[in-house]
């Protein structure tokens, strides 16, 4: 329980040292751009563009990752119950609205890294880019203030794991 009580009070000393930086509208409006395109758009065009290139296997492996990951991201959500930084912190009012009502893990952030972690097999030259984004998701998400830090930190090991798990047993070249 003190373990517990530790992480969350680390949480919110950082949740708190994001929302006083200096330039906050700016950062927010960056934060909103960077958070919309991990909406799913991105990953559904990426799937289609891999579909016309004939890509069978790593569109499978991509809609299997994203399958298992969905999965695991909403039983952890309903299991867990974790209240998101409004409910958690009285007076506070995110930017944006979540699109629903628990927040441990972010899935948003889960999604980036599952998808970035599959590209990079694939177009190692990417790296670079792909990690930055991912980062920028999770970091965006406690902008915008809709999930404490380490429900992005658990978003991006859930999705780096997942896409290992469905590389190693669905990508053969």
């Amino acid at each position: 329980m003190k373990l517990l009580q530790s992480i969350h009070l680390f949480d919110l000393r950082t949740f708190d040292w994001c929302l006083r930086r200096k330039r906050r509208e700016r950062l927010i409006n960056i934060a909103r751009v960077v958070s919309h395109s991990a909406d799913g758009y991105l990953y559904l065009a990426i799937a289609i563009v891999l579909g016309f290139l004939k890509q069978w296997e790593l569109l499978t492996v991509m809609f299997v990752g994203f399958g298992i990951e969905r999965i695991l991201y909403f039983v952890l959500k309903k299991r867990l119950r974790r209240n998101r930084p409004p409910q958690a912190i009285p007076g506070f009012k995110s930017v944006i609205e979540p699109s629903d009502q628990f927040s441990f893990p972010s899935g948003h952030t889960s999604a980036a890294f599952l998808f970035s972690v599959i590209i990079i097999s694939v177009v190692p030259a990417l790296t670079p880019f792909l990690v930055f984004w991912a980062v920028s998701v999770g970091f965006s998400r406690v902008i915008l203030g809709v999930h404490f830090p380490t429900d992005t930190v658990a978003g991006a090991l859930l999705g780096t794991s997942i896409a290992h798990l469905a590389l190693s047993n669905f990508y053969i070249t």
